[in-house]
């Protein structure tokens, strides 16, 4: 599908891609929005939760399952101002804490990865069993981004109720996006990075002290080190460089069938250039890419309620649904 053209213009202040990254942050808030959390159980013993928000005053037949960044929740404003602005437009919406992010260690030593694909087949399919919604499409904002898009080309079999995809500032090549990150004008989003995830390493120590050591833990100095030690020993991969190559969903672009929108904005400080699947986006049909010159890292604010990637996620949602993706319906996108 051809390149979609940006009509995202932010006010002056917010085309520092700095600001855009910060902002929505520190300074956003998202109110008049009430979420009821289900536990979900896994087949290997585990659990995910689930934070649920509803369109009033019926539930609807639509739903978006939403996906968080590195270290996110279901309570980061850019889930729940996702969440809130497809509420107030007949969507039902289910964000997902993937593990060990919903505030308690989960039961078993591996967590949660760039890569968990896995996890969304058995939530979309809990949802499926459990729920009545013919209409269901996932949005994943940075990590969870990667893990969308991953899902939806690996060569699984897709329920025909999943309608659509999005992925926000999608790290598509890990490897270069971690390149990127050790940039000197990234140290601080890098720092607070690793010691968020020290700190989580520490709570799993206490539960898990066979698996892993505290010296070990204090001894990570970079993102790299972190997934050498943890992140791919967990999860079944040799090393990080394996966990990178192996889960970066770029791969696995030319396999998409679902209709399927990526938004990296060209100013994102998080993505190197191989996270621009171009090519991937021109040879296949069912893949849109828009690079908007501005929005940082998970930010795209407009002046309002709504922010730039809101909207457009619930445009694309909604065409999705109602009509089949063809040139022609989305002709106005070019």
């Amino acid at each position: 599908m051809p390149l979609l053209n940006s009509n995202y213009t932010p006010p002056l202040f917010f085309r520092n891609n700095h600001i855009s990254t910060i902002y929505p942050n520190l300074i956003r808030t998202i109110d008049d929005i009430q979420q009821k959390r289900e536990r979900v159980e896994l087949d290997d013993g585990d659990f995910i939760d689930l934070d649920w928000s509803y369109t009033s005053p019926q539930k609807s037949k639509k739903l978006a399952i939403i996906i968080h960044g590195l270290e996110g929740n279901a309570q980061r404003q850019y889930i729940m101002g996702l969440a809130k602005h497809l509420n107030q437009n007949g969507w039902d919406a289910a964000a997902v804490n993937l593990r060990n992010c919903s505030g308690e260690v989960n039961r078993l030593y591996r967590s949660y990865n760039a890569g968990v694909s896995d996890d969304l087949d058995r939530i979309i399919k809990h949802i499926i069993d459990t729920y009545d919604y013919p209409s269901i499409s996932i949005c994943g904002f940075s990590l969870g981004g990667n893990i969308t898009l991953k899902y939806l080309g690996e060569g699984r079999s897709i329920p025909s109720n999943v309608k659509a995809g999005v992925a926000i500032s999608a790290p598509c090549d890990l490897h270069d996006s971690l390149l990127a990150i050790n940039k000197p004008n990234n140290f601080i989003y890098k720092n607070r990075f690793i010691r968020h995830l020290k700190a989580k390493l520490l709570e799993r120590q206490v539960v898990f002290p066979d698996k892993i050591s505290i010296s070990d833990i204090k001894a990570c100095k970079t993102l790299m080190d972190i997934d050498d030690l943890y992140t791919s020993k967990a999860h079944g991969y040799t090393n990080a460089i394996d966990y990178y190559t192996k889960c970066s969903s770029k791969q696995f672009l030319k396999n998409i069938q679902t209709p399927t929108l990526i938004i990296n904005a060209k100013n994102d400080s998080f993505l190197g250039d191989l996270c621009y699947p171009i090519k991937e986006a021109k040879e296949n049909s069912n893949l849109f890419l828009e690079t908007p010159k501005y929005g940082g890292h998970v930010g795209f604010f407009l002046p309002g309620i709504t922010y730039y990637n809101e909207a457009r996620t619930l445009d694309f949602f909604e065409k999705s649904t109602a009509n089949p993706l063809t040139k022609k319906v989305f002709s106005y996108l070019k």
